[in-house]
């Protein structure tokens, strides 16, 4: 049981990453709903990314890809909690 929610908010968070991740490409300006939503998103999803961004520089100077590296940590800290669970 706790383990099957342990997953499921894995999930979730993991959801929230690529959402967010996805709003990054679109251009929005600093006001209105999609800058509401964006910057949403941006106060869940930094504090877990800058841990990754700290880390791993851009490739090439403009490609990030801590965004996956962050995923595939998550599930796997999701998949190993479950396990002990």
């Amino acid at each position: 049981m706790i383990s099957r929610i342990i997953i499921e908010l894995g999930n979730a968070y993991s959801l929230i990453i690529v959402i967010y991740c996805l709003l990054t490409w679109i251009p929005i300006t600093h006001d209105g709903v999609l800058a509401d939503i964006r910057l949403f998103f941006e106060k869940i999803c930094e504090p877990y990314l800058g841990l990754f961004k700290k880390l791993i520089p851009p490739i090439g100077g403009t490609v990030d890809i801590t965004p996956i590296i962050a995923l595939v940590v998550l599930q796997l800290a999701v998949e190993f909690l479950a396990w002990l669970l």
